[in-house]
């Protein structure tokens, strides 16, 4: 198979890395992908946003399959726009895209269907916005209702903070994606990622992890894109997991198949895991990043299979089988992430980091003068496996402390509500 993966970030790096190991594929090639992609695929310049110029190269180069990593070309349509071309295209359509690139839509989507999620309000006007936050009272959530990269989310904890998210969002902190704002009530509980591969019909689920969004250890700090992760989340026990495909991941794709738009792709649900089980915080419309590293890490079987099945209509007769092993990611940023990062620093080691249960993503790097170099906010995606959670840190942490980039940092707390889980289960 000829294979196009659209995007250039660590869970497009993670996505070619085992797309790569298929016996099915034939050629790779990754638009515009990274340097750390360039040894599995053939990078391509093209402009992701102009969809006719991308259909224009499937056609040209015989493309038997597009798999579109990040979540903005599958807002803006790009999965319809090359269906329409004749083109197979892993990745849902606009219409069900919304579930990711309108939170709004998702509440209401809950709201007909009888999703468990937070309570809420959706608001177009500063101070009817305001007033339902007087109402309401803090600690509450602020959310810009478009895409903005991860950090449109606002956990207010006074009402300062509140109205000042508000501000921000009206004020064009987002661009667009604030032009609309959801409020919703403080849910407490777990936070875990859940993933299904769906085809329209069938939803088979896809593995669970947790992500840490928060900038600075002990979950301090500003939200981020995820600064780590690891798989499997040991709060999603089996019988966590048919709660939510029951009551979350089913009726949903009821809805949207009654809406007349069937989701097909990875649903990737955000969930909050509280004394009265599992709450729908929000959806994702493709693999997490950097959830997306570790699932990969533990998939025992071919991607590209399994990718084509979801194409097909086929996964009624799929299944998907993990490694035993746990998988653990952490991120090493620029300085100055999330805020402005400082780009051109020249990183050196990753050869003596990789290896022995380690995989090193790249996330934003570039060649410059023949040297790697920062060129972006999250930088690298230091992975590791292990047989338990802890072991698979310690061998991540290992090998971020031989890479040279005095100019990055990370947490160095990835995976310490797992940790401590199995220290208590050693213990008992």
């Amino acid at each position: 198979m000829r294979v196009l993966l659209i995007g250039s970030g660590g869970r497009e790096h993670a996505l070619a890395w085992k797309i790569a190991a298929s016996p099915l594929l034939t050629k790779l090639y990754a638009a515009p992908g990274n340097p750390g992609i360039a040894p599995e695929a053939e990078l391509v310049k093209l402009d992701i946003a102009d969809h006719a110029t991308v259909a224009t190269f499937c056609k040209d180069n015989a493309i038997d399959l597009v798999v579109v990593g990040p979540e903005g070309p599958l807002v803006a349509g790009i999965a319809d726009d090359l269906r329409d071309q004749g083109i197979r295209v892993f990745g849902p359509s606009k219409r069900a895209a919304r579930l990711e690139g309108s939170k709004g839509f998702t509440k209401d989507l809950c709201a007909k269907y009888g999703i468990p999620t937070a309570a809420y309000g959706r608001f177009t006007d500063l101070t009817a916005a305001k007033a339902y936050v007087e109402k309401v009272g803090a600690p509450i959530v602020i959310k810009a209702d478009g895409l903005a990269a991860g950090k449109g989310v606002t956990i207010a904890v006074t009402l300062d903070e509140a109205r000042a998210a508000l501000d921000a969002c009206f004020d064009g902190a987002f661009g667009d994606a604030g032009a609309e704002v959801v409020v919703e009530e403080f849910m407490t509980g777990e936070e875990a990622s859940f993933f299904c591969l769906c085809d329209g019909t069938t939803a088979l689920p896809f593995g669970t992890a947790q992500d840490h969004k928060r900038v600075g250890d002990g979950d301090t700090g500003p939200n981020t894109g995820g600064m780590g992760a690891y798989s499997p989340a040991p709060v999603m026990t089996p019988e966590m997991v048919e709660r939510t495909m029951r009551e979350i991941i089913e009726p949903t794709m009821r809805g949207m198949a009654e809406l007349g738009a069937p989701f097909a792709g990875i649903l990737f649900a955000g969930l909050m895991i509280t004394e009265k089980g599992p709450k729908l915080i929000e959806y994702n419309t493709r693999f997490g990043d950097p959830e997306c590293q570790v699932l990969m890490m533990r998939l025992k079987d071919d991607l590209l299979v399994l990718l084509n099945a979801a194409v097909d209509g086929q996964l009624a007769h799929s299944s998907i089988r993990w490694r035993d092993e746990a998988a653990l990611t952490v991120v090493m940023a620029a300085r100055g992430y999330p805020g402005t990062p400082e780009k051109g620093s020249v990183i050196r080691g990753l050869d003596e980091a990789a290896g022995d249960g380690v995989e090193i993503f790249h996330a934003g790097t570039a060649i410059n003068g023949g040297a790697l170099v920062a060129n972006g906010g999250r930088v690298l995606n230091v992975t590791a496996s292990g047989k338990t959670v802890g072991e698979a840190q310690s061998r991540a942490y290992a090998a971020l402390d031989r890479i040279d980039w005095p100019q990055g940092f990370c947490r160095r707390d990835i995976g310490w509500q797992a940790v401590a889980r199995e220290k208590t289960s050693a213990a008992g």
